[in-house]
């Protein structure tokens, strides 16, 4: 299977509260067991199988880096849903999205995503169960959003496997607004889909089918083989967290 990569590595606006804490100018280049949290993903995806990786980036020092992995610099938008709109544009389908501080990234969660995507399906999404986030990682403080199915957390991989899937990038970009206030998200799903949510009958899969196809795609889950997938770089504590856990493995 060919296909690109695009890792978000955009700048906050007013910095990144984290970067500074550690030193860096930039969370991208927050070090992990020696290596720069840009480094670690595009290895990752290079292992996966990437034909082609390009870095969404404005920052001097991340776009420095960038060059020196070999990666592409493409220019950032306004947000992660414009950023993945300009590559789009320029990398075309099927194209994998993910984020410079997925410092835990492994090559086989991305090649499961791209492998087991329905060749129907325009995009899919990553999410992982909360058993499992828990089980992996004792005590990590996630963003759930709780369906029929259980409570879900997103892994901030994505793939667009058609050309078609652009249709929904625009409508991802109020879908990020409202991840944290799940009605929302639902409202937009329609009056049936309302009520299923609101009687718990409603789960994750038909959430994600439903919401592509009120933005004219097919749209599928992926259940994420390891809870780990939805533990990122967002927080001094994931931080924490993870140079424990990395550490534990060491040892």
């Amino acid at each position: 299977m060919t296909y690109s990569a695009l890792i978000l590595a955009g700048t906050r606006s007013g910095g990144d509260p984290l970067a500074g804490t550690e030193g860096k100018p930039h969370k991208a280049l927050i070090d992990l067991e020696g290596t720069a949290l840009l480094e670690r993903v595009s290895s990752a995806l290079r292992e996966a199988g990437a034909d082609r990786i390009a870095v969404s980036c404005d920052h001097p020092d991340v776009v420095a880096l960038a060059r020196s992995l070999d990666l592409e610099v493409l220019p950032t938008g306004q947000g992660p849903s414009e950023s993945t709109a300009i590559a789009f544009a320029a990398l075309g389908a099927p194209l994998l999205v993910t984020t410079a501080d997925h410092g835990l990234l492994k090559p086989e969660w991305v090649r499961h995503i791209v492998e087991t995507t329905p060749q129907a399906a325009d995009l899919s999404i990553m999410l992982a169960e909360r058993r499992d986030i828990e089980a992996a990682m004792p005590g990590s403080k996630r963003t759930y959003l709780r369906l029929a199915d259980g409570a879900w957390s997103g892994c901030n991989l994505f793939y667009l496997q058609h050309e078609g899937a652009g249709q929904a990038i625009e409508s991802w970009k109020a879908v990020e607004a409202d991840r944290k206030r799940p009605w929302r998200i639902v409202r937009r799903l329609g009056f049936s889909t309302l009520v299923k949510y609101a009687l718990g009958r409603l789960s994750m899969a038909q959430a994600i089918e439903m919401l592509g196809l009120r933005m004219g795609v097919r749209a599928n889950l992926v259940k994420a083989p390891d809870g780990l997938a939805a533990v990122d770089v967002d927080k001094p504590q994931d931080l924490n967290d993870i140079r424990e856990l990395l550490r534990q493995r060491r040892a």
